[in-house]
C-alpha cells in the first residue's frame, strides 16, 4: 500500500508542475489520492491476469443500465482493425491504437495527455492488431510495456517517453533471444496480445519462428528464460516430430494471450497450429507435433513445463486455440476445484484442474475422416469432453441450409449435396467440402468471461467456410513456375488462387497489385509482415523474389534466383517452393446470393456456461441485419469479433458484431437490456472503471472486420 500511495503522490506532484497534463487530469488525480474509495480501475488485460474479463462494480446493474448515455468519444485519427482492451490507472486510459502507437488520455474526458510513436525510434511499419498493452508500477516508476514490429519497448507511463534504462535504449529485440540452428540473426518476432507481470518479470508469448514463450526482467530488459513450443533433442515431445523438425518446424504463437496463477505462479499458454506452412499439409512433419494446437502450463520462475494438454493432434485444419485461457473456482463433486477453461474454435470447452491439469470431465479420443492425398497421414483420433456440451453445431447437415429467403435456400441446399461435411475435422483433399465450424470459429480472440459464481460467457461465430486442396503441379504435366508454385504454397491460402483475396477477412486483393504498391514496397511488407501477414524473412530471399515478380508479371528463369543476388537460402524455418505437393486452396467463406452467411441462423450468439455443473444455461443470438429485422426476420447474430465483460451489476457488456452496436444483456437470462450504436464496429473486448465515484464502460471502436466501414474509436458510457 505504500508504494501505492507514493506513486499516486508522485503522480499529483507531476501533473502539478507539467504543463503537458490537461486540467481534467490534475483534478482526477486530486481526487484519486484524496478518495481513492471511489476509483477503481482496470489495469491489466481482459481485467486481470485470469483473463476472467469480471469486474466487481456494480453502479450499473440491471435496474438503471437503459439509463446509460455517452460520456465522450475519441478519435484516433486511423482506420484498421482496433482491436485493443484499454488499460485505465489512477485516472488515465492507455490505449494502443490499429497502428502500434500508445496514446494516454484523461479516462474522465478523453481528453489526450500524450502520444508514443515507436516510428520515431524505428522507422517502418510495425504491425497492427494489437489487442492490449501491459502496466508495471514499483515506486514512483510506472510503466507501459507496448510491442512494435520485433520490439518490445517500455515507456514512462506520465510522460509516453521510453525508459532509457530498458534493454538498449529502451527496446529489446524478442528475437534476439531466441536460438535456430543455422541462422545468426535475430528472428522476425512480434506479438498480438500483451504478455503478462510476475515478480519483476514480463512474459510473452511471442510470434515468429520456432515459436518461444519468453520471460524479461521488467527493469532492465535482461532474458530470464526461454521456452520453445516446438521441443529440442532430449526435450519432452521432441519424439512426436521428425528428428530434425526443430530445425525447421514452428508452432504459432498464442494469438488470444496467456493467463497466470499468480499465487502458484503458473502460466497457462494456449498455442496455436504446427508449422511449416501451409498447416493444411503435414506430410513432413508426421506425428502428434506437440505442443501445437496444446495448453501448456509452465512455471512462471522457469518456463519449465508442468503439464499439457493436446486439443487437436497433428493439426491440419488450422484449428490454433483461439481464446485466452479463463481462470476460475468452480463447486465439482461437492469441493471446490481452482479450474482453467479453454475454448476453441470448434466451440467445445476443454476444463481443467489448474494444478494438476486433470479434466474436470472425461475427454474422449473418437474417430474422424482420414485423408486421401498420397504421404499425408492424419491423426487417427480426436478429443471431445463429454461436459459441456458443444456450443455450436457440429456439423452442417440438410437442416441446417438457409431459411431466410427461398432463394437462398435453394443455393445452399444445392451446394450441401455437391459438397457435403464432415464435420469439426474434416480431411483436407481434392474435393471441396464444408469446413463448418468455420476457420474463424466457433470462439475467437475476444474470449471468453467468468463471474464468481463459476459461470462461463463467450461469444461464437456460426458461419460456414469451403475447404479444397489443390496440386502445385499441372494437370498437364508441365511444371509450374519457381514463383507461381511459391504463390500456390505460401501465399494463396489468404490471397486465393484468384489473388482476389477476401476483403472481410482482412485478406487484400493483389490483382494489379502494382498500381498501389511498387515492387521494393512490396519485399519490405513480406520481409516485416503487415496487418493479417506474418513475416515471411525465413523464407528463401530467391523464393520470395520470384514469388514478387510473378505477381508484377516479369518473373525470371528459375537459375536467376539462385545465381543472382537475389537467390540463396533464409535460414532458419520455412518451406520451400519445390515441396509441398498440396496447396490449401485460400480462405473462403460461404455466403448466399445476398451476402449472408449460408447456413440457417443463428449466425453469431452469446452463450453462458455453468462450468459447476457443465449445463448450457442459455444462448442467444448475437446481433442482427436491420434490413432482414424490417421483413420481420428473428435476430439472426452476426459474424463477430470481440469479447464480453460480466461485472457484479448483473450485465455482459459486449460489442463485437457487425452491426456497429454496443449491448448489455442480463447474465442471468440473456435478455438485451440497453443497446447503443457505436461509429464502427466494436471488435475489442471493452474495459470498465470508476472514477471519482462513476463508473464507466468503455470499448474500442475500429470497425474493418466483416468488411464494414473502418475507422478509429473509443467510447465511454457511463449513466447521467
Amino acid at each position: 500500500m505504500k508504494h501505492r500511495y507514493f506513486a499516486i503522490f508522485a503522480t499529483l506532484m507531476f501533473a502539478v508542475v507539467s504543463p503537458d497534463f490537461p486540467q481534467s487530469f490534475k483534478n482526477s488525480q486530486r481526487a484519486s489520492s484524496v478518495s481513492p474509495a471511489t476509483n477503481q480501475d482496470w489495469a491489466i488485460y481482459l481485467g486481470d491476469n485470469g483473463r476472467s474479463h469480471y469486474s466487481a462494480l456494480d453502479q450499473i446493474n440491471k435496474g438503471n443500465v437503459s439509463r446509460l448515455k455517452p460520456a465522450w468519444t475519441f478519435d484516433t485519427g486511423e482506420t484498421g482493425e482496433f482491436q485493443d482492451n484499454p488499460l485505465i490507472v489512477d485516472g488515465v486510459l492507455y490505449t494502443a491504437t490499429a497502428t502500434r502507437k500508445v496514446i494516454a488520455l484523461s479516462a474522465a474526458t478523453g481528453e489526450q495527455i500524450w502520444k508514443f510513436d515507436a516510428a520515431t525510434e524505428r522507422p517502418g511499419r510495425g504491425g497492427g492488431r494489437q489487442r492490449g498493452l501491459a502496466y508495471w508500477t514499483s515506486g514512483d516508476d510506472r510503466r507501459i510495456y507496448t510491442g512494435v514490429g520485433s520490439y518490445l519497448y517500455a515507456i514512462n507511463a506520465r510522460t509516453g517517453q521510453l525508459v532509457r534504462s530498458f534493454g538498449q535504449d529502451g527496446s529489446v529485440n524478442l528475437g534476439a533471444a531466441i536460438k535456430v540452428e543455422g541462422r545468426d540473426a535475430p528472428v522476425n518476432t512480434g506479438m498480438n496480445s500483451p504478455g503478462v507481470m510476475y515478480k519483476d518479470l514480463y512474459i510473452v508469448s511471442v510470434t515468429g519462428a520456432p515459436g518461444t514463450v519468453q520471460a524479461y526482467d521488467v527493469r532492465t530488459g535482461d532474458v530470464k528464460w526461454v521456452f520453445y513450443m516446438v521441443p529440442r533433442p532430449g526435450e519432452y515431445g521432441y519424439s512426436t516430430w521428425p528428428p530434425d523438425a526443430y530445425k525447421t518446424s514452428y508452432i504459432e504463437p498464442s494469438w488470444a494471450g496467456t493467463a497466470l496463477d499468480e499465487a502458484r505462479g503458473i502460466l497457462y499458454v494456449p498455442n496455436g497450429e504446427p508449422g511449416p506452412e501451409p498447416g493444411f499439409w503435414g506430410a513432413d512433419r508426421h506425428g502428434a507435433d506437440l505442443f501445437g494446437n496444446s495448453l501448456v502450463a509452465l512455471d512462471a520462475n522457469t518456463g519449465k513445463r508442468l503439464w499439457h494438454f493436446q486439443i487437436t493432434h497433428h493439426d491440419l485444419l488450422d484449428k490454433d486455440l483461439p481464446t485466452a485461457p479463463v481462470l476460475l473456482t468452480v463447486m465439482h463433486n461437492s469441493r471446490k476445484v481452482d479450474a482453467v477453461a479453454q475454448g476453441t474454435k470448434f466451440g467445445a470447452v476443454f476444463v481443467f484442474d489448474r494444478v494438476s491439469g486433470e479434466p474436470l470431465w472425461p475427454i474422449s479420443e473418437k474417430p474422424v475422416p482420414q485423408s486421401t492425398l498420397p504421404g499425408e497421414e492424419t491423426w487417427p483420433t480426436q478429443p471431445f469432453p463429454s461436459k459441456p456440451a458443444p456450443l455450436m453445431r457440429q456439423i452442417y447437415t440438410e437442416d441446417e441450409v438457409s431459411n431466410i429467403s427461398p432463394e437462398a435456400h435453394a443455393l445452399t441446399l444445392q451446394r450441401f449435396k455437391q459438397d457435403g461435411s464432415q464435420g469439426p475435422y474434416p480431411a483436407p483433399g481434392l474435393k471441396e467440402t464444408i469446413m463448418f465450424p468455420g476457420f474463424d470459429g466457433g470462439m475467437e480472440w475476444g474470449g471468453a468471461a467468468a463471474d464468481p459464481g463459476g459461470v462461463y460467457y463467450v461469444n461464437l461465430n456460426e458461419v460456414p467456410w469451403l475447404m479444397q486442396m489443390i496440386p502445385t503441379k499441372r494437370a498437364d504435366g508441365k511444371p509450374l513456375s519457381l514463383g507461381e508454385r511459391g504463390f500456390m504454397i505460401q501465399c494463396a491460402a489468404c490471397h486465393g488462387l484468384d489473388r482476389r483475396g477476401d476483403p472481410a477477412g482482412g485478406f487484400p486483393s493483389l490483382v494489379n497489385i502494382g498500381q498501389s504498391l511498387s515492387k521494393d514496397q512490396v519485399g519490405q511488407i513480406v520481409q516485416q509482415g503487415a496487418g493479417r501477414m506474418p513475416s515471411f524473412s525465413t523464407t528463401p530471399v530467391g523464393t520470395r523474389q520470384s514469388i514478387i515478380d510473378f505477381l508484377y508479371g516479369d518473373e525470371q528463369p528459375p537459375e536467376t534466383y539462385q545465381q543472382s543476388g537475389r537467390g540463396g537460402g533464409g535460414g532458419g524455418p520455412g518451406r520451400g517452393a519445390d515441396s509441398a505437393p498440396y496447396a490449401f486452396g485460400g480462405y473462403r467463406r460461404w455466403f448466399d446470393g445476398q451476402g449472408y452467411p449460408a447456413i440457417k441462423p443463428p449466425w453469431g450468439s452469446l452463450n453462458a456456461v455453468d462450468l459447476n455443473t457443465g449445463q448450457i444455461k442459455w444462448k442467444v443470438p448475437l446481433g442482427e441485419y436491420a434490413e432482414l429485422a424490417a421483413k420481420g426476420i428473428p435476430p439472426t447474430g452476426t459474424e463477430n469479433y470481440g469479447g464480453p465483460v460480466v461485472t457484479a451489476g448483473g450485465l455482459i457488456f459486449i460489442g463485437a458484431t457487425a452491426d456497429e452496436t454496443f449491448r448489455a444483456f442480463d447474465k442471468d437470462t440473456g435478455r438485451v437490456l440497453w443497446q447503443a450504436k457505436l461509429p464502427f464496429g466494436g471488435n475489442a473486448t471493452p474495459s470498465t472503471y470508476m472514477l471519482d465515484g462513476k463508473q464507466y464502460v468503455v470499448i474500442s471502436a475500429g470497425g474493418a472486420k466483416s468488411g464494414r466501414p473502418t475507422g478509429g474509436a473509443i467510447v465511454a458510457f457511463s449513466l447521467p
